[in-house]
């Protein structure tokens, strides 16, 4: 046992070129903590609202909007911000999600949406590319504040508690089926096609 540790010790120590295995292996590490700390934090930075406002599109349309709504302004003073709904809370949900909003960074660099009449252009599509999203991800956002499991049906008004529990009944609806426009303005649908 003592020739087997003795031999890889000399491993480690006996240098590449200029630098040992062992520093190389050290300074890979370190190189990976560094990078995963930077990954992480520049992750949350893009999830603040203050990030997601920084351009005018988002602060003069949509966050106008949300502050008109119940997830702004409530009895419980819980308020969702942009990230809470629009990105998952789960590592590789989120990665997935970041991965998809790069398309949305060249929308913005190329103004697509800059002006508030673009952006009432392109409100249908958008909404039905996010309402496409949630349903294909049954609703996760809505879920990682709002639990089927949790929800006391006995409080809740008699058309909610009556919906709630035939979608808990029927397991085919997900959130978004019901409360599309809940936090902004719902679009010209006159030009929607499909079960939107």
């Amino acid at each position: 046992m003592k020739s087997w540790l003795k031999r890889y010790w000399n491993l480690l120590r006996k240098p590449s070129v200029h630098f040992s295995l062992g520093f190389l292996t050290l300074g890979g590490f370190i190189a990976g903590i560094i990078f995963w700390g930077g990954f992480n934090t520049a992750m949350e930075v893009t999830n603040t609202e203050q990030f997601c406002i920084g351009c005018h599109e988002m602060e003069s349309n949509v966050y106008q909007e949300l502050q008109g709504t119940i997830h702004w302004s409530n009895r419980s003073g819980v308020r969702a911000t942009c990230s809470d709904c629009h990105v998952p809370h789960g590592w590789t949900h989120k990665v997935a999600r970041k991965m998809e909003a790069s398309k949305e960074v060249w929308g913005w660099i190329f103004g697509t949406i800059n002006t508030e009449e673009k952006f009432e252009a392109k409100r249908l599509e958008l909404a039905q590319r996010e309402w496409h999203r949630l349903k294909a991800n049954d609703s996760l956002e809505c879920r990682n504040c709002h639990e089927f499991d949790s929800m006391d049906l006995t409080v809740q008004d008699e058309r909610a508690a009556r919906a709630h529990s035939t979608s808990l009944a029927d397991g085919d609806k997900t959130c978004i089926d019901c409360h599309k426009g809940i936090a902004h303005e719902m679009p010209d649908m006159s030009g929607a096609a499909g079960s939107y």
